[in-house]
């Protein structure tokens, strides 16, 4: 007998089957989705490998499968992976390790002591520029750079268990760290991720009216085993999640399983207290701050038949779930979704999959739906559930918008103008909470030298770097590379060094100076890194009288303070001024999901936006809260420029070490284009042009944007494409090929 494999690789050429014959051991063992150690070419270490069919003979098979491997899956994910493999344009196996436990394991992990602290281990640097290292042959070591790889997908792995499942000894993983490609931190061994929570327990409240007909709407799919697609299409604190937990409830009386996603690892923590409180535990959590312990045994509940429901961030979408129910997606607007990372899907496509599969419905949830969302309603491929009030009858909040360029006329430089000044004081003397929402991290954007212009940039990167005051140092917000102050210029000698932009160590350090004796936290990707940071800093806010809440975008979706009256928008125009067709979109989403924050209890909530572009028409449109008018804008400017949902962009990105090869082989590519799509109507392919940012992590950037309405013929074009693209075999150049992708830069 003969199994046609594939291996593990992300080498585009070995992206086919090989046959490998089946000893006698294991011919009644093996199927189709078996997971097989074999012996691949001069490679000194077995390869990993999938088997993917199953035949009496071959010509051309001469080694034997070594062995059979665990973590086997069924020949639907086989297809499954194919299926993903030719639509996001990237390697069968990189859509087989989705679908894998989290890790690639020899052996069964054991249950640690669960109090007892350890290191566990972190990458140190980014993932592209450990990439470049290995590809540039800095490191030579092949268990090195197993370690490393295995990190890529396993950060905040104990130690113990990173030498027993990459096969290592603490020599190597000691060298990483005098390297500093790793770090080590200290923490507690916890396989448990609801161990120390304590939750009182809740019970199903009574729907209102709107809530009542989504429900029954719904309930009516889930009867009849229907595969149908909703949109829950609520304002801000109407009870979207109380109509989820009750479908849900009708799902598990069915005997039947619920996948409930959430955009931010920031949301998960509430999300989840919620549903423990409604289900007990016999729900199971999947994202990636958990330890890689955690999700795999997380991963097993899940296989096992132990959990009912599933809540996560993106990835959860692929959990091994036995007889699904219902597929909910919550905040679907959210660009988190949408991986940039290969394979490059979107998780909403993958649960329309899996809905159709199993005759099941899908609930896409949002205050501010996608514009792509909401045409697809319009049109009649989804259904609307309308929820236009509050829960309990409250208010929406009280909107105002302050012109920053009246501020600076009456000599008002802060980045507090007096209106917002006169809240925080209000909301301060009556023991009220504020949320004050700046979508920058650091303390500077720029570092300038006033005498001769130069700007500090990354040495790796074409882009400015940030001043963080907390460490003092000037940091890449794109490939995090780092170096310490500057008080000179490095090209003039001068000490006119000068600090432009602001973010929100700086916006933080301006409330101190505002208020005496404030109290504040942060929250942005600068104080999130260690586990459990979100929950927290969200715990801290919540119940130790914090008076001040200032963050990015984690602040902005789906958090729950009672005693939050007043949220302040610093800087509205940031999301504005990006090189994105969907800026206006953005902006609107983040503004009216920033003002759902106020006034969620019985107290009337104040939000105040400041900005430059007072009559930018998503500004005043998120003032109103009125969705359905600023769709009416945005989908006529769409119609008119041909943007999505009126066609889909496909961007090819060409990364390369020399500048002169990434522009050859992308001219190369364009040419490959219009040779293979001339013969199609309403495409249009733009010239190759550099990249907005036209250097990160030391590649240079080109890129080609295709404008189409994506399809079978399209996929099979791109994919022909592709294929002469790498049989030209470029060493110092890859190419990167984007269906939609949620950044332009």
């Amino acid at each position: 007998m003969i199994a046609e494999v594939i291996i593990n690789s992300n080498v585009k050429k070995l992206n086919k089957v090989f046959d490998y014959i089946i000893p006698e051991n294991l011919v009644e063992s093996i199927r189709v989705g078996s997971k097989v150690l074999v012996s691949f070419g001069n490679a000194k270490q077995y390869k990993e490998a999938f088997v993917f069919d199953v035949k009496d003979n071959s010509d051309v098979a001469t080694k034997k499968i070594i062995s059979l491997e665990d973590n086997n899956l069924s020949k639907e994910n086989m297809e499954f992976a194919k299926l993903m493999s030719r639509m996001y344009f990237c390697n069968i196996y990189d859509c087989i390790k989705l679908m894998l436990p989290p890790g690639t394991y020899t052996k069964k992990i054991e249950n640690r002591v669960k109090d007892k602290t350890g290191n566990f281990v972190y990458l140190k640097k980014s993932i592209e520029e450990i990439e470049n290292d290995i590809e540039d042959k800095i490191i030579k070591s092949d268990k090195q750079i197993r370690v490393l790889e295995f990190l890529k997908d396993n950060e905040g792995i104990y130690i113990s268990d990173l030498e027993i499942l990459a096969d290592v000894s603490n020599s190597i993983i000691k060298n990483l760290e005098k390297k500093e490609y790793i770090e080590l931190v200290e923490e507690k061994i916890m396989r448990n991720p609801f161990k120390g929570k304590k939750v009182e327990r809740d019970y199903k409240l009574n729907l209102n009216d709107e809530q009542k007909m989504a429900f029954d709407t719904v309930k009516k799919a889930i009867d009849t085993n229907k595969s149908e697609q909703f949109l829950l299409f609520g304002v801000t604190g109407s009870g979207k999640t109380e109509v989820y937990m009750q479908l849900i409830e009708e799902v598990i009386k069915k005997g039947k399983k619920a996948i409930m996603l959430v955009p931010e690892i920031s949301l998960t923590p509430q999300m989840v207290n919620r549903f423990l409180a409604r289900f007990g535990d016999v729900i199971a959590v999947l994202h990636s701050k958990l330890s890689v312990g955690e999700r795999y045994d997380e991963w097993n509940k899940i296989k096992n038949d132990e959990a009912n429901i599933i809540i996560g961030a993106r990835s959860a979408i692929f959990a091994p779930v036995k007889n699904l129910g219902i597929v909910i997606i919550d905040e679907e607007h959210d660009s988190s979704y949408k991986s940039d990372m290969t394979p490059r899907y979107n998780a909403k496509d993958i649960a329309r999959y899996l809905c159709k599969k199993n005759n099941i419905p899908l609930i896409l949830g949002s205050a501010t739906p996608d514009i792509n969302t909401y045409f697809k309603m319009k049109n009649g491929e989804i259904k609307l559930l309308l929820l236009r009030n509050r829960a309990n009858n409250l208010s929406l909040p009280d909107v105002e918008i302050i012109d920053l360029r009246e501020e600076l006329a009456n000599g008002n430089k802060s980045m507090i103008s007096n209106r917002l000044y006169e809240c925080i004081k209000r909301n301060l003397e009556n023991k009220m909470q504020t949320i004050l929402f700046l979508n920058r991290r650091g303390y500077s954007t720029f570092v300038m030298c006033r005498e001769c212009g130069f700007t500090a940039k990354c040495k790796n990167c074409n882009i400015t770097l940030t001043y963080h005051s907390d460490e003092n140092k000037l940091k890449c917000h794109y490939c995090g590379y780092q170096t310490n102050n500057l008080y000179k210029c490095p090209i003039c000698g001068s000490n006119k060094i000068k600090y432009f932009g602001a973010g929100t160590q700086k916006l933080e350090e301006e409330i101190n100076k505002l208020f005496k004796d404030v109290k504040t936290i942060r929250m942005d990707i600068d104080t999130v890194t260690k586990k459990n940071s979100h929950e927290i800093i969200l715990d801290k806010f919540k119940n130790e009288n914090i008076d001040i809440l200032i963050g990015t975008q984690m602040v902005v979706k789906g958090h729950h303070f009672p005693k939050v009256t007043l949220v302040g928008v610093v800087a509205a125009d940031g999301s504005l001024n990006t090189n994105d067709f969907r800026a206006s979109e953005r902006t609107f989403q983040i503004l009216t999901q920033v003002a759902g924050r106020a006034g969620r209890e019985s107290k009337n909530g104040k939000v105040i936006i400041q900005t430059y572009n007072k009559d930018n028409y998503s500004i005043q449109y998120a003032k109103e809260q009125n969705y359905e008018k600023f769709y009416e804008d945005e989908i006529s400017i769409r119609r008119q420029l041909n943007y999505p949902p009126y066609c889909d962009i496909i961007l090819f990105s060409l990364l390369s070490k020399y500048e002169k090869e990434a522009k050859d082989v992308s001219n190369y590519m364009y040419k490959i284009l219009k040779k293979e799509f001339k013969t199609y109507n309403n495409i249009i392919i733009m010239n190759p042009l550099p990249a907005p940012i036209n250097k990160i992590k030391n590649r240079y950037r080109w890129r080609i944007i295709m404008k189409c309405k994506f399809s079978n013929n399209i996929i099979d074009t791109i994919n022909k494409v592709l294929d002469e693209f790498y049989s030209k075999n470029y060493k110092n150049t890859r190419i990167i090929v984007d269906v939609n992708p949620t950044n332009m830069y």
